[in-house]
């Protein structure tokens, strides 16, 4: 078996004999240290007339091919043998530029096939939410009860298959976009305006929020992402502000949209700024009139005031009209107006600057990001009245970030995602559910994070012995048995294709020379192919990115 030094933050002292023996708890809990030194040194570009040549290229540099993995370890949902060409042939530089402004490029057919195919693709959520209102409506008015029942179960089964389709079209997207920090960016800032989809009719809504409030601004501008988030049902379902309304008020969405999504804690607001916000968000809510029904009956002065753009409803029946200050100035606008302007106000404080750069430097180099380092990102925030694009440059142009590659412990999600684009490289898997399971049993399962906090960003929240022996059997199910993910469910067993050549791959090849001396030992007493794999994919090199 592997001997292991007991210490738990020392690296794993490989010593193989055998590997069917092999004490996984120690391996995994030894792979939470940060490796030794690791070896020698619908998109946000899509502007009409707008490509990534027309931006200048970062000041970066990654002399050779072990730098440029880690760059993808983080820039990238993990390095790959096809992504390591496409970097090393375009240069740093060159590839991150058009990481930062992507293209329309889209996924290969075989991944976007799959995606087609979904319901959540091929029906708008408008559709979507009013058939299963009506459903749920027709299921609650039986009278037998078995019938209620089986109506019941079947309008639950249809928003599970609703919720499992987004979350596998978010994993083929971190598998194979050629944008892979648009990706990263995407489940970041999902992650950072959370909303929980078992909360109601959430699951027919998730989706829809990721495709339409968070990707087409992940590397926007903060304010049009905020704004975004700010108009979607799911978070107004999610923090109860449809609920909302002039002498009802409901502080639940002003209070987390100052003290999560911009302002932070500690950051000045008060618990009056809470509450005026609030009243000014009253009347903003949802609707499920369809598109072509009559606006609710209002009086007549309030009339011209009402919208409805798709599921969104601004109601100014609901909404409290009066004198409000916010932040210690007195608001100017009013009705639906009213909330731009405090969203204006909200995004564009340097109190906001700091936080949500802090949190991508946390995501991105450090669990405690150097305050130099998040002063000169919010800098840059502030300049570029909110660039996210231009926010990321300034940190990944920052000495900061170079020297923090190969020492950020991987979240779940992460682990998961990187294993498998380096087992398999381009080769499109046909059923996501095995990794969906691992991403769950670890507990980040996509989209149901209850609180509004979103999941943690920081290796003490992923580094528990029970993780880590959770991610050794993830890494034997990758590297021994990985070809579930190439058949049906219920295929044969017999219908299994043969298992990942990692000792062959170049990504890990060119990585292998910056390893310790005991991850290549323990490789090199591997007695199989599945020994090896598994042994690459627990080793503390693997844990990191």
């Amino acid at each position: 078996m592997l001997k292991t030094r007991q210490s738990s933050v020392s690296v794993l002292g490989w010593r193989a004999r055998t590997a069917t023996t092999l004490c996984a708890s120690a391996l995994l809990l030894a792979a939470c240290a940060v490796p030794g030194s690791p070896g020698p040194p619908g998109s946000r570009g899509a502007a009409a007339g707008v490509t990534a040549a027309s931006f200048p290229l970062p000041r970066v540099s990654a002399t050779d091919g072990a730098t440029q993995l880690q760059w993808l370890d983080r820039v990238a949902w993990g390095a790959n043998a096809s992504s390591a060409e496409q970097l090393a042939h375009a240069g740093l530089p060159a590839w991150l530029r058009a990481q930062l402004h992507p293209d329309a490029a889209g996924l290969p057919p075989a991944a976007q096939a799959q995606i087609d195919a979904m319901a959540l693709t091929r029906t708008p959520v408008d559709q979507l939410a009013v058939s299963l209102e009506a459903q749920r409506a027709a299921a609650q008015a039986l009278t037998d009860d078995d019938q209620k029942k089986a109506a019941q179960r079947e309008y639950q089964a249809r928003l599970n298959a609703l919720l499992r389709e987004a979350r596998q079209r978010a994993v083929l997207r971190a598998l194979y976009s050629p944008h892979q920090l648009q990706e990263q960016m995407t489940w970041f800032w999902m992650n950072h305006f959370n909303v929980d989809a078992r909360k109601d009719n959430l699951r027919a809504l998730v989706g829809d929020y990721e495709e339409t409030a968070i990707r087409p601004h992940a590397l926007g501008r903060f304010r049009d992402l905020l704004g975004a988030t700010a108009h979607h049902p799911a978070m107004l379902r999610y923090l109860d502000n449809a609920q909302n309304a002039a002498n009802r008020i409901n502080e639940n969405y002003a209070r987390e949209l100052m003290e999560l999504h911009t302002l932070g804690v500690g950051s000045g607001y008060t618990q009056a700024d809470v509450q005026e916000l609030a009243r000014v968000l009253t009347g903003v809510g949802v609707t499920l009139r369809g598109s072509d029904a009559p606006p609710p009956r209002l009086r007549p002065e309030l009339q011209g005031a009402y919208v409805q753009q798709g599921l969104f409803e601004f109601n100014p029946a609901r909404h409290d009209f009066g004198p409000k200050t916010l932040l210690g100035q007195p608001m100017t606008q009013r009705g639906l107006a009213e909330v731009d302007e405090a969203l204006d106000r909200l995004a564009r404080a340097l109190a906001t600057a700091r936080f949500v750069s802090r949190k991508l430097a946390v995501y991105f180099v450090s669990d405690a990001p150097p305050l130099a380092l998040v002063e000169r990102m919010a800098a840059t925030f502030m300049r570029s009245d909110g660039d996210i694009a231009a926010v990321l440059t300034t940190m990944f142009e920052s000495p900061e970030f170079s020297a923090s590659l190969g020492r950020k412990f991987s979240d779940p999600l992460h682990y998961v995602i990187g294993s498998v684009r380096l087992a398999y490289d381009d080769r499109v898997v046909t059923n996501v559910g095995p990794m969906l399971g691992w991403i769950d049993r670890m507990g980040e399962p996509l989209y149901t994070h209850a609180t509004p906090d979103g999941y943690p960003l920081t290796q003490d929240a992923w580094a528990s012995a029970g993780q880590m022996a959770t991610r050794f059997e993830i890494a034997r199910a990758i590297g021994a048995n990985g070809g579930v993910l190439f058949r049906a469910a219920d295929a044969p067993a017999a219908a299994v294709p043969a298992l990942p050549a990692l000792a062959a791959s170049r990504a890990v090849r060119t990585a292998m020379p910056g390893w310790s001396a005991d991850t290549r030992e323990a490789l090199a007493q591997a007695t199989s192919a599945p020994d090896w794999n598994t042994f690459l994919l627990a080793s503390p090199e693997h844990m990191h990115r």
